[in-house]
């Protein structure tokens, strides 16, 4: 009940044509003045977004395009820094491998040169051991013969003083047999 006597005493629900007239004559000249005033820059300000936002998008996809070359890029450069890398292992394996063998066959050869200056040093202290010896016969020999001359005495008694001499020296077996063997 309420609501009719609200209806009924607004004149909202009424149907004046002056008003519908009017009403229709503003709003058609408001939207003249809103199409000459303020569509053109609101539509121009639509405009002008719209094209910078496609610039935005075609400059996102050129920079996605640049992005994309430059991890081809980077791809391509770490697999030839990794190539490179490898050439380089290879190539400081090959330089050890050959500086051990250079050092091997220098180890080789100073093993080899000081074998041969102890052989030298072994023939040198032998051939002094001889002289050695041989200059003792000679003092042997010069002894038996002042004592030879001092005495005189027959072949038999000559050898056995000799031998007795030779005896008497320390390590006289080694010193006979050097000698014959020389």
């Amino acid at each position: 009940m309420f609501l009719p006597s609200v209806l009924a005493a607004s004149s909202f629900v009424e149907v004046r044509p002056g008003l519908i007239f009017w009403t229709i004559v503003t709003f058609v000249l408001v939207m003249l003045v809103l199409r000459a005033k303020a569509w053109g820059p609101i539509l121009s300000l639509v405009e002008e977004r719209e094209k910078q936002i496609s610039n935005a998008i075609e400059s996102a996809k050129r920079e996605r395009a640049e992005a994309e070359k430059l991890l081809a890029d980077q791809k391509t450069a770490i697999a030839e820094a990794r190539r490179e890398a490898a050439e380089m292992m290879r190539r400081n394996t090959a330089e050890m491998e050959k500086f051990r063998d250079e050092l091997m066959a220098k180890s080789r050869k100073e093993a080899e040169e000081l074998k041969l200056s102890a052989r030298r040093e072994i023939d040198d202290q032998k051939a002094k051991a001889i002289a050695e010896v041989r200059a003792m016969a000679v003092d042997l020999a010069m002894d038996v013969a002042s004592k030879l001359i001092n005495e005189r005495m027959d072949d038999s008694k000559h050898r056995q003083l000799a031998e007795q001499f030779v005896q008497g020296l320390p390590g006289a077996t080694s010193a006979t047999a050097t000698r014959r063997s020389a």
